[in-house]
């Protein structure tokens, strides 16, 4: 395999563009169904309580074996990891799409979301590997700005193909994609040599898919029973134990399915653990966004979905800009400021009224977008240049899987919370807008927004730390020259 320094930039610009649309694809269809679910209902008869597992399954799968796969990378070649995805994927997306029923197109997600998990879980391994140190930040901006895209843009892109077409497309869309970038990737992607003499950890595997599993099965039905409930508590209860039991049967072995060491470097634990908080603060944002703008400024859905764009197209601006940056000056300054403008945001939002113009909100969501494409490009880079070349396709699926445990416990953290307030404030339980009662709505809000604020603040904290520490040793080492 020749040296990333060595490869032709049209190479280096075909891998990039070949991994790049298939992240776009995968994040697509955590969000591109949601539009459709109304349609799915009837067609498959069925309920919304029940379809709701279509979604809800892909994140499930995804996060119980994203570790797996990462794993498997480092084991098998982050390459052929890489391609057995694409291609599982776009099996999986076709069964989807001739689905005639409920329970074939849940298994048919099952399949999909493994495939998903496959390249999400070496994608970041495949940039840090063919991209040499300085452009790499660049490449990490430009692949997460379609992650961006691709969850952002899923409900616009979902509602005109349900318009247009029917809801089978939304699948059956990704067909001659994956079958192109299946190909592409074949073709380009660096020649992988596996490893002899290691075998993937079962036993580990198991249990971290158990507690995912158990924890997220809580996360989701805890918002109807409640999480007082028995069930949830006993579920609960179970995710801790069968954690426990993961971190123990890999401190025993010699190849674990994740290399706790890993985690000993205190830059690729801090970066982390920043990526985290900015996830949470993303799902938070996602999922009161709509509320604020359709129930309380009363925007009909097409200019809701005009407003939701902000967000992406601004992102896809600032997240290749931050990643060359990066390359240029380094990561920790920009984690710094991007955070700062993070937080700085969601204290803006927390001021939002039910007569607040709409281009101020706009103005806020800008600010968040430069934010978080100032953030997370360089964020990348530092997790994934922190750890050595064989440990790229655990450090990438760690990476990942931080990324859906933060969206889904920020959507979590949120609405419990927005529901909690509203609850106090008007004097009786509520789990829903109250329609006539703006007030109640923008005080659960605000709540909500501060909270995220000040979590997001400790890891501006923590990224200031980490700037000034750095700038510390450079000074040193002038010092000694």
């Amino acid at each position: 395999m020749k040296p990333s320094d060595e490869r032709s930039e049209t190479n280096k610009k075909l891998i990039l563009f070949d991994l790049v649309l298939i992240t776009f694809m995968s994040t697509l269809d955590t969000s591109i169904i949601n539009v459709a679910m109304p349609s799915m209902v009837k067609a498959l008869s069925t309920t919304t309580q029940l379809i709701t597992w279509v979604v809800t399954i892909y994140l499930i799968v995804i996060s119980s074996t994203i570790l797996v796969f990462g794993r498997l990378g480092d084991l098998k070649g982050i390459s052929n990891i890489f391609i057995f995805g694409i291609g599982l994927f776009t099996f999986g997306s076709a069964l989807c799409g001739l689905s005639g029923s409920l329970t074939l197109l849940v298994i048919s997600r099952m399949i999909q979301g493994i495939g998903a998990a496959a390249t999400m879980a070496t994608s970041y391994g495949l940039i840090t590997q063919v991209f040499p140190l300085h452009e790499r930040g660049k490449a990490l901006g430009i692949s997460g700005t379609f992650v961006a895209i691709g969850s952002m843009t899923g409900p616009t892109l979902g509602g005109f193909i349900v318009d247009a077409l029917s809801w089978h497309y939304i699948f059956l869309i990704n067909i001659p994609f994956g079958i192109f970038g299946f190909i592409l990737a074949v073709k380009i992607l660096p020649k992988a040599t596996p490893k002899t003499g290691e075998k993937l950890d079962i036993k580990g595997s198991l249990l971290f898919a158990l507690t995912v599993l158990l924890l997220f099965l809580s996360l989701n039905i805890g918002g109807t029973l409640g999480y007082t409930h028995p069930i949830i508590i006993l579920c609960l209860s179970l995710s801790l134990i069968s954690f426990t039991a993961f971190i123990l049967v890999e401190k025993r072995l010699a190849t674990p399915l994740l290399q706790l060491n890993i985690f000993k470097n205190a830059l690729f634990s801090l970066s982390i653990f920043c990526g985290f908080i900015s996830f949470i603060a993303i799902g938070s944002f996602n999922i009161i966004q709509p509320f604020y703008l359709q129930n309380t400024l009363n925007l009909t859905p097409s200019m809701t979905g005009l407003a939701m764009i902000v967000y992406p197209l601004f992102l896809s601006v600032v997240s290749p800009i931050s990643g060359y940056l990066s390359d240029k000056i380094g990561s920790e300054m920009l984690t710094f400021v991007g955070l700062s403008l993070l937080s700085f945001s969601l204290f803006l939002m927390a001021g939002l009224t039910e007569t607040s113009p709409i281009w101020l909100f706009i103005i806020f969501v800008i600010i968040m977008a430069v934010g978080n494409g100032l953030f997370q490009a360089p964020n990348n880079a530092l997790v994934m240049s922190s750890v050595p070349e064989d440990k790229l396709g655990i450090a990438g699926s760690v990476n990942s899987l931080v990324r859906n445990i933060g969206v889904i416990f920020g959507v979590t953290l949120s609405t419990n919370l927005l529901y909690f307030r509203m609850s106090n404030k008007i004097g009786y339980l509520v789990s829903d807008y109250v329609e006539g009662r703006a007030d109640i709505f923008i005080f659960g809000m605000k709540g909500v927004y501060l909270t995220i604020a000040a979590i997001c603040t400790l890891g501006a904290a923590i990224t200031a730390t980490r700037f000034f520490r750095k700038k510390a040793e450079l000074r040193t080492d002038n010092l000694k020259l």
